[in-house]
């Protein structure tokens, strides 16, 4: 049968259990959003770099259509002094320079053709990828939504527990609550039953005197302090 004085620790125990389980999931709270926002960060991130790409692709076709342009008045500058020319090495020398101007312009229309090509695919996968990136963003800002309602419940029931726990700790007299606040700094539980002469916290066998104090003489030791185990220091109970 468990003394009075311990009943009471075994209470405040309880709430304290409770009080530091709310509060380390609350503290854990805006570590979880920072994660989630970190993933909105990169969804966005992947966003702007497939339309850098696009954007590129684009800029890349305005530079050859303005080569073009600028071929294409070459061109016809060189056709235009050919035809006023009267002299045939002076002939043909701008007929060399149009087809060397003509050839330039086939292959920019053809590099034009690729990049309007390749542009097409970029709108396509761009539109895609943009689609599911955004739909993810909203599953991540519903979640951080979630997150912070959770955040504001743990902060009331953390509120409500650190009442409980200091409503516990009143019954207490000052050298019980030194002693029970010294364990649980270090080890929770800190109050423990003994069971097959082990202790409930460490698992190793305590002395025989411990084991005495906490069966026979009220879970006092031979000081007439609580009993606490030999090997770890906690508060020990004998659970019949």
């Amino acid at each position: 049968m468990l003394t009075p004085v311990i009943e009471k620790v075994l209470i405040l125990q309880d709430r304290d259990v409770r009080r530091q389980t709310l509060e380390n999931q609350l503290k854990a709270v805006p570590q979880d959003v920072a994660r989630v926002e970190q993933k909105i960060a990169a969804e966005k991130g992947a966003i702007e770099t497939a339309k850098g790409e696009l954007m590129a692709l684009e800029a890349r076709k305005k530079v050859i259509e303005t080569e073009i342009g600028s071929a294409e008045t070459r061109l016809a500058k060189y056709r235009t002094q050919q035809s006023q020319v009267k002299k045939n090495d002076e002939y043909q020398a701008l007929g060399h320079e149009i087809e060397t101007t003509q050839k330039t312009i086939g292959e920019f229309e053809g590099q034009e053709l690729e990049i309007m090509y390749g542009i097409d695919e970029a709108k396509k996968k761009f539109a895609a990828a943009e689609a599911e990136l955004k739909a993810n963003i909203a599953g991540h800002e519903a979640r951080i939504k979630t997150l912070k309602e959770r955040g504001e419940n743990l902060a009331a029931e953390a509120k409500v527990a650190q009442g409980d726990f200091a409503a516990a700790r009143a019954p207490l007299d000052e050298p019980t609550l030194r002693l029970y606040d010294r364990i649980a700094a270090r080890n929770l539980p800190a109050c423990v039953p003994i069971r097959g002469g082990k202790c409930g916290g460490c698992h190793l066998k305590v002395s025989s005197e411990v084991e005495s104090a906490v069966r026979g003489k009220g879970g006092l030791d031979p000081s007439g302090r609580l009993a606490t185990c030999d090997q770890c220091g906690r508060l020990v109970y004998w659970e019949a």
